[in-house]
């Protein structure tokens, strides 16, 4: 199960509707988690990684990544905080397989691709963050869950990406006339209700346990390659590039 909501547009949203969320984020996955265990069915939650933020432990660039072990030290948001809470009582259950995804990247343009939600900025921050490739990492989770693994699992690529490299990628691949700014967390938080996580997983566990067959690049090979995927998709869907792409994908 995909556990959680994140709010539309963003989890600004959940700033303002906080009971809402804690009955998705806390009481409907602990629920479905609950009631799994007590079938004896193996239950995979499809969880956030965005609950760390770069740290003295962990600084920016050091290469050093929080482990499935590190607590949570980001709860700048309402969405972060609920999820924090709720890795905690979830490991108490033995059935169950927890990734820690983070802002995940598919083959298209579908609005909650984190591709297609910066694409929309006129500026964006830039921090390498860890980061989830979906065409490569979800047949991973159905190789691990039919492993029968359990317990949480740093579910990102190798590595980390910027907003910029991705964005480069987009305009390289998708869009050449594409441009965007840069501005700092500092003016960031300005124009936000809620903080916004920046951190580097560490992917040895997933990697060691990851079962025979299953190929997971790293985070920029990742990248490249699925803009690669998009460009062709985009075009069999719409047309030319950008010519034909559709408004809603566009930067308004």
């Amino acid at each position: 199960m995909s556990a959680g909501i994140t709010g539309r547009p963003n989890i600004d949203w959940c700033e303002d509707h906080k009971p809402e969320t804690i009955r998705v984020n806390v009481i409907g996955t602990l629920n479905v988690a609950d009631l799994c265990m007590m079938k004896g069915i193996h239950c995979t939650i499809y969880a956030t990684g965005c609950i760390f933020k770069y740290d003295d432990a962990h600084p920016l660039g050091s290469g050093v990544g929080f482990t499935e072990e590190s607590f949570p030290n980001f709860a700048e948001s309402f969405y972060s905080e609920t999820k924090g809470y709720m890795e905690q009582m979830l490991k108490c259950y033995p059935n169950c397989l927890i990734l820690r995804v983070r802002m995940p990247i598919s083959d298209d343009l579908f609005h909650r691709n984190f591709v297609t939600k910066i694409a929309k900025y006129e500026r964006v921050v830039n921090i390498p963050n860890s980061m989830t490739v979906l065409t490569e990492m979800l047949p991973a989770s159905l190789a691990m869950a039919k492993k029968g693994l359990t317990g949480v699992y740093n579910f990102t690529n190798p590595g980390v990406i910027s907003h910029n490299e991705v964005l480069d990628l987009y305009t390289k691949y998708i869009d050449p006339t594409y441009t965007y700014k840069n501005f700092t967390v500092e003016e960031q938080a300005k124009v936000i209700k809620a903080g916004r996580s920046n951190n580097e997983l560490d992917t040895t566990k997933l990697m060691r346990d990851m079962p025979e067959g299953i190929v997971i690049n790293d985070i920029k090979t990742a990248c490249d390659l699925c803009f690669q995927r998009m460009k062709v998709n985009l075009e069999k869907q719409y047309g030319k590039l950008p010519d034909d792409l559709p408004a809603e994908f566009r930067r308004t």
